[in-house]
């Protein structure tokens, strides 16, 4: 068995676990302690080491610049396509999706894949993208996620300046950002991992090693099996790889690649599973409603929802990742990627197709009823 097959089967291995530990975790505030384990202590750790360790190639500052438009590119997409699935605009449906499915998670399924298929060359020009789609993650979809927040809350005594003034504040208390900040300001000052005392990096290194395990496991004990919705959540999964082999392949035709590697990391990085940090601003954001009774029952997001699409995203993309590097150089053909695009697109988008044209033939035959009704009263 091939490692990258092998550290597949761990991580699913890992939700699987969850969801046989969901009947000893039925309390709401182990789930929330869980959770705030995650959000306050993992996942800080994890970003404070990953930006210790960048080292920025000004020749390559195209490739976060490129992730990050294609998380924008994504946010118009999922605006305008998803009432196609029935999701209906301005829901807290709608806005889950349109944070969760732009958003990228290289690291638990993209990464371990390159490593083994293409080396750590290309493993260091995945990560150097990765950092446009941190700053969406990170930045962009709190910032949305917050005027989401306001205008669904109404919050409009405030003025614009105070508004922002308490968003600010808001960034800067939140765990992440505040690690972010830190972070940024060792690195001005020439500090690294290494330059760290060794107790200290020890430390925050360990804390680190628990946000993948932490992350699926909760993915695993959260999530809620309703079948209709993980249907829809599959198709709309579908319809994203589609349109992200379209865009990729698209990229691949217009822009002369370097190497067959460069080809298929622009083939499989944007493939990557959904990112669970808009998730963590989603569930912040909550918290907040939680605590104010006028905000209670009027959720800004569907974080039921939001966690299935999270348990769903990470086997899809796993699955999808596998399929492109086992398949030898087909997917270094610009036409074979776009084809695949279209197919996935067409999937996803077919069983809607059929039920407009059911419901058109049904509408037709009533009026085709009504007709002969006429003439014979005639």
């Amino acid at each position: 068995m091939s490692i990258a097959l092998q550290k597949t089967l761990s991580l699913l291995l890992l939700i699987v676990i969850g969801i046989l530990l969901q009947k000893k975790l039925q309390n709401e505030d182990q789930k929330k302690g869980l959770k705030t384990i995650i959000l306050n202590i993992a996942l800080p750790a994890m970003i404070f080491v990953a930006l210790l360790k960048i080292e920025i190639n000004p020749d390559l500052l195209i490739l976060p610049v490129l992730a990050l438009i294609f998380n924008i590119v994504m946010i118009f997409v999922t605006k305008y396509t998803l009432p196609f699935f029935g999701i209906k605009n301005d829901t807290s449906a709608m806005r889950t999706l349109m944070l969760l499915l732009p958003s990228l998670a290289p690291g638990l399924t993209c990464f371990p894949f390159i490593v083994e298929y293409l080396g750590d060359d290309a493993l260091a020009l995945a990560a150097l993208a990765d950092i446009g789609n941190k700053v969406f993650v990170l930045i962009l979809s709190y910032l949305l996620a917050m005027s989401w927040y306001y205008k669904n809350q109404s919050i409009k005594a405030k003025s614009n300046g105070k508004k922002i003034k308490e968003l600010l504040l808001a960034m800067v208390s939140e765990p992440i950002n505040l690690v972010m900040l830190v972070a940024i300001v060792l690195l001005s000052f020439g500090f690294n991992m290494e330059s760290l005392p060794g107790f200290l990096s020890e430390s925050v290194l360990m804390m680190k090693d628990m946000m993948t395990p932490l992350v699926l496991l909760f993915i695993g004990i959260a999530v809620i099996f309703k079948w209709d919705q993980l249907r829809k959540i599959t198709s709309i999964l579908t319809f994203r790889a589609g349109f992200t082999f379209l865009l990729s392949g698209l990229f691949i035709w217009l822009v002369p690649m370097p190497s067959e590697a460069a080809v298929l990391l622009a083939v499989v990085f944007p493939q990557s599973a959904v990112s669970f940090w808009p998730f963590a601003h989603m569930s912040a954001i909550r918290k907040l409603e939680y605590e104010n009774e006028a905000q209670k029952d009027n959720p800004t997001f569907d974080l039921e929802l939001g966690i299935n699409v999270l348990a769903v995203s990470m086997p899809f993309s796993t699955l999808l990742i596998l399929g492109v590097f086992t398949s030898g150089s087909y997917f270094t053909s610009p036409l074979h990627i776009i084809t695949t695009g279209g197919i996935l697109v067409g999937a996803a988008l077919v069983p809607k197709a059929f039920q407009l044209i059911k419901s058109a033939d049904f509408s037709f035959e009533n009026l085709r009823e009504k007709e002969l009704k006429d003439s014979s009263a005639d």
